[in-house]
């Protein structure tokens, strides 16, 4: 019995820790939404901020120039996957809600999540599909420091005729949570590049699993105080999140398969995979921050689930692409 949990059931826990994680926080969240609420005067929903800061600087102390060099390299998947990423799910958004007739503050929450730059999750899909983690990581890094400057437009632009967005505001908040933490885990890297060399193992698990827990807590204090509203409406935002995500995945993964046809030499099957991970997932939690700080903590309710259901189906996609050629 022993040998048959360590050779059968750890394994399989083990490649799907992620995603039991994420079931295990959501669900406490609907089980005690006071817990993930408020503790004494302090809401919870103040610890985004931080944690998506910390989130951010852990990717930045993975990178260092080599990876942004590598554009130059590998510049055709990079525009494909970004111009898809940066045009297409926006769109695809803002369809989506004015299909399902969502209010304004739930249809700009659609637009915001489809707005957002790739996030580290993706690089984590990646790995596991045995995909192009380096075309991962640069495609993260391109998406994250164009996002101050195309996240603002795209929601004004898009979402602007439902309700009143700053761009300039969001630009500067993007900046603070995302850029400026990236720059310091750089710099970090960089000043402690003979320690982060020697236990690199180490680091990566470490930062991967803070990942893993700032990801899952977002979700938890986002829906501890807005149960309500999931059980009103979770069932048409989780119609719509998965349809974002799917129709994010194929197209992601098909036009680059459609490029590659005519350019073989140039993309590869795993370079496909990879694209197709990045289009579809986005960075919930810098759009649940945004969203909640820029619209209303309704329109964050959108993001949250969105970045539930693209953890979960990621995780499953990446499994089975991992037992393929």
């Amino acid at each position: 019995m022993a040998g048959w949990f360590r050779t059968a059931i750890l394994p399989l826990v083990r490649r799907n820790a992620f995603t039991l994680s994420l079931v295990v926080c959501v669900s406490a969240a609907f089980v005690w939404p006071d817990f993930f609420t408020a503790w004494g005067d302090f809401r919870l929903t103040g610890l985004i901020g931080p944690l998506l800061m910390l989130i951010m600087f852990g990717m930045g102390t993975t990178l260092s120039v080599a990876d942004f060099l590598r554009v130059a390299k590998m510049p055709l998947p990079v525009a494909v996957g970004v111009g898809l990423q940066y045009l297409l799910m926006p769109v695809l958004g803002l369809a989506l809600a004015r299909m399902l007739r969502l209010e304004p503050e739930l249809a700009v929450g659609c637009v915001m999540i489809g707005s957002v730059a790739g996030g580290t999750a993706s690089n984590v899909m990646s790995y596991i599909a045995k995909a192009n983690v380096a075309l991962s990581v640069t495609m993260t890094c391109v998406s994250t420091f164009l996002s101050p400057f195309l996240t603002p437009l795209l929601v004004k632009c898009h979402g602007g005729t439902l309700v009143e967005i700053d761009a300039l505001a969001m630009a500067l908040e993007i900046v603070k949570i995302t850029i400026l933490p990236i720059v310091a885990g750089l710099v970090a890297h960089r000043l402690l590049e003979k320690p982060f060399a020697r236990n690199r193992v180490l680091v990566d698990r470490l930062l991967s699993t803070l990942s893993m827990a700032g990801i899952c807590i977002i979700l938890a204090v986002i829906l501890g105080p807005a149960h309500a509203k999931v059980k009103e409406a979770g069932l048409v935002l989780l119609l719509a999140a998965s349809v974002h995500n799917v129709l994010g995945l194929l197209a992601g993964y098909w036009a680059t398969r459609l490029v590659r046809h005519f350019l073989p030499n140039r993309i590869s099957e795993a370079d496909c995979r990879t694209i197709a991970i990045e289009v579809g997932m986005q960075n919930g939690a810098m759009a649940t921050q945004l969203a909640a700080k820029f619209i209303s903590p309704v329109a964050a309710l959108v993001p949250n689930i969105f970045g539930i259901w693209m953890d979960v189906s990621g995780s499953v996609l990446a499994n089975y692409w991992s037992r393929r050629k």
